[in-house]
C-alpha cells in the first residue's frame, strides 16, 4: 500500500508542476522579477507560492481530499473518499486571489500559529475523538509553515479553523465535494 500512495505523490508533484507551467503568465521583460508584467499593467506571478491543505478522514462521511494552489492561480485537486469526483481535478483561479490569500493567512496570524495541533501536544488537553484532521503547508514570500490540525483539539485557535476555510473557498473545492 505504500507504493500506491508513493506513486499518487509523485503524479500529483508531476501534474501540478506541468499545469503550474501551462497555466503561468508569461515572465515580463524588464529589470525586475517583481516589475509590473507586460500584460496590462498586472502584477506578476510569484511562482514560489505554493498553498496545500489535506483533509484527512473522520468517523463518519467526512470529505478526504487534498488541493494545492500556487502563486499562477493553478488549482491541483485529489479527491480519495465522500467527495463528488474522487481522483485528479483542475481549475484556475485569478493570480489576485492567490495574493490576496496569502495576506489573509499572514493577516490571520498563520505563521504564527503551533505546528501541531493534536492529541497530547500542548495546547491540546482537551480532546475529542473521531473527528477530522487537516494538514495544510504555505510557502510563501520567503517563509514556509506546516501545521496539522486535528479539529478534536478543543484548545486549536478558532482561527485556524476559518483560514483552512478560506483555503478551501479560494479553491473553490466545493464543485468537487459536494456529493
Amino acid at each position: 500500500m505504500t507504493r500506491p500512495r508513493a506513486w499518487t505523490r509523485a503524479f500529483l508533484a508531476a501534474a501540478s508542476a506541468s499545469l503550474a507551467a501551462a497555466c503561468a503568465r508569461p515572465a515580463s521583460p524588464g529589470p525586475s522579477a517583481a516589475g509590473p508584467s507586460a500584460a496590462a499593467g498586472q502584477p506578476p506571478v510569484d511562482s514560489a507560492v505554493r498553498i496545500t491543505l489535506e483533509r484527512g478522514p473522520c468517523f463518519g462521511s467526512c470529505p478526504v481530499y487534498s488541493v494545492t494552489l500556487d502563486g499562477s492561480g493553478a488549482v491541483l485537486f485529489e479527491g480519495r473518499r465522500f467527495v463528488a469526483d474522487t481522483g485528479i481535478s483542475t481549475g484556475k483561479v485569478p493570480p489576485a486571489r492567490i495574493d490576496s490569500l496569502v495576506a489573509e493567512l499572514a493577516a490571520g496570524g498563520y505563521f504564527d500559529f503551533a505546528d501541531r495541533y493534536r492529541a497530547g501536544e500542548p495546547g491540546c488537553e482537551r480532546y475529542a475523538t473521531d473527528l477530522p484532521s487537516v494538514i495544510t503547508e504555505v510557502r510563501a514570500g520567503g517563509r514556509s509553515k506546516r501545521i496539522e490540525h486535528d479539529h478534536g483539539c478543543m484548545e486549536a485557535p478558532q482561527a485556524l479553523t476559518t483560514l483552512e476555510g478560506r483555503i478551501d473557498s479560494v479553491a473553490g473545492v466545493a464543485k468537487w465535494i459536494k456529493h
